[in-house]
């Protein structure tokens, strides 16, 4: 029996969620997000209020747009960095299993368990927006 010396300690940026059962639906709307966690790496970091002003919505350009814009201004909301695994990976990160819930509350119409999720990490100035881009990006996967 290892002792709680030897057990490794996750830092919270390395923490992952155990590979949940997540639906096609879901595994699709993950692998977008990481495909523009990548694309987005070297680009700005984004105002959240800024970017929300100037979305467009318009199709493909809109999901694109609200995905861009929640991966750009989500460390800035929640006050460190978001971690993002390479698409194809099983495992979730902290950061990709707290997004997946908060889009299957929305899905789900559960306001309570989105505005607790939300509450739990996101920077009281930004929670409105953070909301509307999960919104949107949910309701965009749900076109497809």
């Amino acid at each position: 029996m290892a002792s709680l010396a030897t057990l490794p300690i996750l830092d919270r940026d390395d923490a992952q969620a155990p590979a949940p059962r997540i639906t096609p639906e879901q595994r699709a709307a993950l692998t977008h997000l990481r495909m523009s966690a990548m694309a987005c790496r070297v680009a700005a970091r984004t105002d959240l209020y800024e970017a929300c002003a100037l979305l467009s919505l318009d199709g493909e350009d809109a999901k694109r747009t609200f995905v861009d814009t929640l991966i750009k201004c989500l460390p800035n909301a929640v006050q460190r960095k978001v971690v993002w695994f390479a698409p194809g990976t099983d495992t979730l990160s902290f950061d990709e299993a707290w997004i997946l819930r908060c889009l299957t509350s929305i899905r789900e119409d559960d306001p309570a368990s989105l505005n607790f999720l939300i509450k739990s990490r996101v920077a009281p100035a930004d929670r409105r927006y953070i909301g509307y881009l999960l919104g949107q990006i949910s309701e965009q996967f749900s076109q497809v």
